[in-house]
């Protein structure tokens, strides 16, 4: 993402955690952001903060957007539509739900919880990709198109007991994005995929903000040391991610993780 240029980008679960700090710091470099979220608390507090900075209307905006339901994603769209003229260079599938993460065991797993994860975590980025692809894809007046991230996790290739419906979804993103990478590539639309392992983001919320969390908050030198590169992740290590994916013009259906190599970590149980 180079310096000099500023680009659109649309990013859903913009409210708090890794979605909340890519929209600040991508606000910081220069450019226009969409935020989306499902929590309207949330999303006004963080567009408070963004906008001692930043204007609102012309540098970001922010509306809430539930993505389990397809009118409310249309509406939203429709709004980006107008703040970036009809361009957009980066749209970042980031919304997930998480309650599939160490929640109930498969025994006592509700078809209820299971289609919250499939609808939020997989539907909502097909549906927000295939809504988006007018102001993404090459036109006679845009000689490249726009990319697609989807916000994927490692948790795709390893898990812990009760992730089902958070890995499974996880997993099936990396399947999303190979397909419309061969897909959209007539309309000029790279997509790949960012695989976050650790990334501690306990401090990008409203309720850190009010009692003065830091990023170091809780963090052990046990956590930091598990990692091969000696510290838990960061937002900014994210988007690092996603600014070398904008700019990679050659990189499609790539997927992209940023874990400080746990992955590659054997783990053998404790003597």
């Amino acid at each position: 993402m180079a310096a000099t240029t500023a680009n659109n980008i649309l990013i859903t679960g913009a409210a708090r955690g890794i979605g909340r700090g890519l929209s600040r710091l991508l606000l910081e470099k220069g450019h226009r952001v969409f935020l989306l979220d499902v929590n309207q608390d949330e999303l006004d507090h963080t567009a408070g903060i963004l906008s001692g900075t930043h204007r609102r209307g012309a540098d970001f905006e922010a509306t809430v957007c539930d993505l389990r339901k397809p009118s409310d994603l249309r509406t939203a769209v429709d709004e980006a539509h107008k703040l970036f003229n009809g361009h957009l260079d980066v749209l970042i599938n980031n919304a997930a739900n998480t309650n599939g993460v160490g929640g109930s065991h498969l025994t006592d797993l509700t078809l209820e919880n299971w289609n919250a994860s499939i609808e939020t975590n997989l539907t909502a980025p097909m549906l927000m990709s295939q809504s988006c692809l007018p102001m993404l894809q090459r036109t006679s007046a845009r000689r490249t198109g726009g990319c697609i991230i989807h916000m994927s996790s490692t948790r795709a290739f390893m898990s812990e007991p009760n992730n089902e419906p958070y890995s499974a979804t996880k997993a099936g993103l990396l399947g999303l994005t190979q397909s419309m990478a061969v897909s959209l590539a007539p309309q000029g639309v790279r997509v790949n995929a960012v695989l976050p392992g650790w990334i501690n983001v306990t401090n990008e919320s409203k309720k850190a903000d009010e009692s003065g969390q830091s990023w170091e908050d809780g963090l052990s030198k046990d956590d930091h040391e598990w990692h091969l590169t000696g510290r838990v992740g960061k937002v900014e290590d994210v988007l690092k991610a996603v600014e070398y994916l904008v700019d990679a013009d050659f990189v499609s259906g790539a997927e992209l993780v940023v874990d400080g190599g746990v992955t590659r970590k054997m783990v053998y149980p404790e003597e």
